[in-house]
């Protein structure tokens, strides 16, 4: 009898344990399953927050790609403009200096055209007054017994001297004995004199050694 009793409690007690564990087993599952749909539900609320977040982050690029190509093409028309005001103001500069080299050329060339005149017109004058000056030498030694060769004037005498008397004779008509310079000129002389007269040649100093009235040597014979 005692046995019975003890069995009938001892299988209390293990129906009571599995039942514990059951209900354990139950608590565990759900947990599990609250721990799940907690995971889902937190998965599927971060899904949206990360889309959202990329596409923040792409908006913020292509507003900052937006932003420096507008600022870029600021720089560039900035540059452009300031390139055409340069380029237009080194115009205008460059037209300025051309027209002021223009007109000082011109004026140089209205200068030396007008020098070219004047130096002709004097040109003219002094030939004219060389042509007058040559015909009153001309007429004056004509009229006086001189005449008039290559820029000198010789005077032919008819009176017979010796050499120191002739020499006296012209220098006393502040003249001097003729220095015959080339053969031109001696045959002017001997051309105009017909006969022989004194030259300014001699050997007074030292015999053999010809001179000229003005101490030069004789070159040639």
């Amino acid at each position: 009898m005692s046995e019975d009793i003890y069995s009938n409690e001892l299988k209390t007690e293990i129906q009571e344990i599995d039942k514990e564990k059951v209900e354990m087993m139950v608590d565990i599952y759900e947990s599990a399953d609250d721990f799940r749909t907690q995971i889902d539900s937190n998965t599927n609320r971060q899904q949206p927050l990360q889309s959202t977040g990329s596409e923040n982050v792409r908006m913020r690029s292509y507003r900052s790609v937006s932003v420096c190509l507008v600022l870029l093409c600021v720089l560039l028309l900035t540059a452009v403009i300031v390139l055409c005001v340069l380029i237009n103001t080194n115009n205008q500069q460059f037209n300025i200096k051309t027209k002021n080299l223009t007109e000082e050329r011109d004026q140089l060339l209205t200068k030396y055209t007008n020098i070219t005149e004047e130096r002709d017109q004097l040109l003219t004058k002094y030939t004219n007054i060389t042509k007058e000056r040559d015909e009153l030498i001309a007429m004056y030694n004509d009229i006086n017994g001189w005449i008039y060769y290559q820029y000198s004037c010789y005077f032919i005498s008819s009176e017979q001297k010796n050499w120191n008397e002739s020499r006296r004779y012209c220098r006393e008509r502040e003249a001097d004995l003729i220095i015959i310079n080339n053969k031109e000129e001696q045959d002017f002389i001997k051309k105009k004199s017909g006969k022989e007269h004194w030259i300014g040649l001699s050997d007074r100093d030292e015999e053999g050694r010809w001179k000229w009235v003005d101490n030069s040597t004789l070159n040639s014979g």
